[in-house]
C-alpha cells in the first residue's frame, strides 16, 4: 500500500486528527462539568467547587421521584426489549433465509424508521394513538418505541443469521429434527451473542428515545429521559445542582448497559453482510 506523504495529506490528516481531538475534548469537558456540578456545594466563578457534597443526588431523589421513574422506565424498556426480539428475530430470519418478490422494498420500508427523524412520523403516530385511546398511556409508550426498535433487531439480525451455514439447518432436519428443535438446539445457541447485542442496543435506544416517548407518554409513563427534560424546563426554582445529579443518574444508566452491550457485539458484524453460500 503506497502512501501519500505530501504537504496536503499532511494537512489533511492533522485537519482530521485536530477535529476528533477538539470533539472529544468538547465531550468529555461537558461531562464532567455537569458530573462536578453535581457535587458541588457552591461554584461560581471558580475553576473547582467551593466544595464537595452528595446531597443533591438525595434531593433530586426525592423531588423528581426518581423511584417511580426508574420503575416505569425499565417496565416500558423491558417490554420494548423482549416484544422487539420476538418479533425481530423472526423477521430476520425469514428475510435472511427466504427469497421473494418484494423483498429489497420490504427491507427499505423497515429501514424508514430508522433513516427518518422519528418526529417526522411520531406526531402523527401519537395523534392516532390517542385517538385509539392508547395515548399517554403505558402500551402507547411502548408501540410508540416499537416502531424503531423492530427494524432495528431485524437489521442487525440479519447479518447473524446470514453467517450460519443453512447446510447445518439441512443436515438436523435430515435426521429428523423439528423446526423446535433446530431452533432450540442449532440457531439459537448459534445466535445468542447477535440476539443479546441487538436486544441490548434496542434497550439503550429506548432509554434514550426521547421524541417519541415524550409525545405518547402521560403522567404515569414517563421515562428517565423525558422526566429529566421536564425537571429543566418546568415552572418554578430548581437547583441546578439536583438536576444535574438527575443527569449523572440518567447517563450512568444509559452507560452501563451500553458498555454491556458491546461486550457482545463488534460493531463490523452489524455491517457486515457475507453469507456462505451452500
Amino acid at each position: 500500500m503506497i502512501r501519500d506523504t505530501g504537504i496536503a495529506s499532511k494537512l489533511w490528516r492533522f485537519a482530521i486528527w485536530a477535529v476528533v481531538v477538539l470533539f472529544v475534548l468538547n465531550l468529555i469537558g461537558v461531562i464532567a462539568a455537569v458530573l462536578v456540578d453535581s457535587l458541588a456545594t457552591r461554584w461560581l466563578g471558580t475553576w473547582l467547587p467551593l466544595g464537595w457534597t452528595t446531597r443533591w443526588y438525595f434531593e433530586a431523589w426525592r423531588e423528581f421521584q426518581l423511584t417511580p421513574v426508574l420503575i416505569v422506565t425499565f417496565e416500558i424498556v423491558f417490554t420494548v426489549v423482549v416484544i422487539s426480539g420476538l418479533v425481530g428475530v423472526t423477521s430476520a430470519y425469514a428475510l435472511a433465509r427466504r427469497d421473494f418478490p418484494g423483498k429489497r422494498l420490504a427491507i427499505l420500508i423497515f429501514l424508514l424508521p430508522l433513516l427518518v427523524p422519528p418526529l417526522t412520523y411520531g406526531i402523527p403516530m401519537a395523534t392516532l394513538l390517542y385517538q385509539a385511546g392508547v395515548g399517554g398511556r403505558f402500551w402507547g409508550v411502548v408501540l410508540a418505541n416499537l416502531v424503531p426498535a423492530v427494524p432495528f433487531v431485524i437489521l442487525v439480525m440479519i447479518p447473524f443469521i446470514e453467517q450460519i451455514d443453512p447446510r447445518i439447518e439441512q443436515a438436523a432436519r435430515v435426521f429428523g429434527a423439528s423446526t423446535t428443535s433446530v431452533f432450540i438446539r442449532i440457531l439459537f445457541p448459534l445466535l445468542l451473542p447477535g440476539m443479546l447485542a441487538a436486544l441490548l442496543l434496542v434497550l439503550v435506544r429506548t432509554l434514550a428515545m426521547f421524541e417519541l416517548t415524550f409525545l405518547t407518554a402521560g403522567p404515569t409513563s414517563q421515562t428517565l429521559v423525558v422526566s429529566l427534560y421536564y425537571a429543566v424546563f418546568a415552572s418554578g426554582v430548581r437547583a441546578a445542582q439536583s438536576i444535574d445529579a438527575m443527569a449523572v443518574v440518567y447517563m450512568v444508566t444509559t452507560l452501563v448497559w451500553l458498555v454491556l452491550a458491546l461486550q457482545f457485539v463488534n460493531p463490523t458484524q452489524i455491517v457486515a453482510r457475507s453469507r456462505t453460500k451452500p
